[in-house]
């Protein structure tokens, strides 16, 4: 009798990997490169709220004001941002839940997408104090005197000259925070959201191919940027229009 000697197994090729229906995980690979970008734009969205108030207040509020939102920058840029995400993420909500509990009320359970828009927000909120505050700083003061010559209101003075003035300051900073915010949802991966990051790990880890998925991943995140710096530079443009000294690009 002979021997019988199995034959190896083919190895799924490139295409079968990273199909979008199983036994491929492209599928997966894109709900979470979708997840990302809402994380992301979540987290911008609300640091720009924050840098908003923030700026305004470095800008115009009292002494006590000012020092609260110094020591709220300084700390948030000494802090390495995954220590902030895993101290926001967990210490954050076991606050909140205590709170809750002191005053009468049951523990609140607080889903993985809103802790990382929260945690990443407020991480972001820091940078654009920064960023806006520079940019206001930047718009001339014989502006914001002509305007008052005339008889604008605050409002009125913000709306037309302060902010489109400052736009063109302000755009290039704030482009990288949105890049950055993109970026920094890989962090969530830790406390095991299901972003980019994480499915990629898991797709790599079941099916050994990490050089394959890892690189698919690097490309989302290409994509993601070149997309990003196209659609920023138009809006770069539109808001330097009309402005003295400043040519549009091509």
């Amino acid at each position: 009798m002979t021997a019988y000697i199995p034959l190896p197994l083919s190895q799924p090729g490139l295409f079968d990997l990273l199909a979008l229906s199983p036994p491929g995980w492209g599928g997966n690979l894109l709900r979470g490169f979708v997840r990302s970008i809402e994380i992301g734009g979540g987290a911008f969205a609300l640091g720009l709220v924050v840098g908003a108030a923030g700026a305004g207040g470095k800008l115009y509020g009292g002494r006590v004001t000012r020092d609260l939102l110094n020591i709220y920058t300084t700390l948030i840029r000494a802090v390495p941002e995954l220590v902030l995400i895993l101290l926001i993420y967990f210490a954050g909500t076991d606050l909140i839940n205590r709170l809750m509990e002191a005053a009468g009320y049951g523990p609140i359970d607080i889903s993985g997408p809103v802790a990382g828009v929260i945690a990443l927000g407020f991480v972001q909120g820091a940078y654009a104090t920064e960023v806006l505050r520079g940019a206001v700083l930047a718009v001339p003061q014989g502006q914001i005197e002509a305007g008052r010559a005339f008889g604008m209101s605050s409002i009125m003075l913000t709306r037309r000259i302060t902010v489109p003035t400052m736009l063109p300051f302000a755009i290039p900073g704030l482009a990288n925070l949105w890049l950055v915010a993109a970026k920094n949802t890989a962090l969530l991966a830790v406390v095991g959201f299901g972003e980019l990051t994480l499915e990629t790990r898991q797709a790599a880890g079941a099916t050994k191919a990490y050089f394959t998925f890892f690189m698919a991943a690097g490309v989302l995140y290409l994509t993601l940027s070149v997309v990003s710096n196209f659609l920023i530079s138009r809006i770069e443009n539109r808001a330097r229009r009309g402005q003295p000294g400043m040519t549009e690009r091509r």
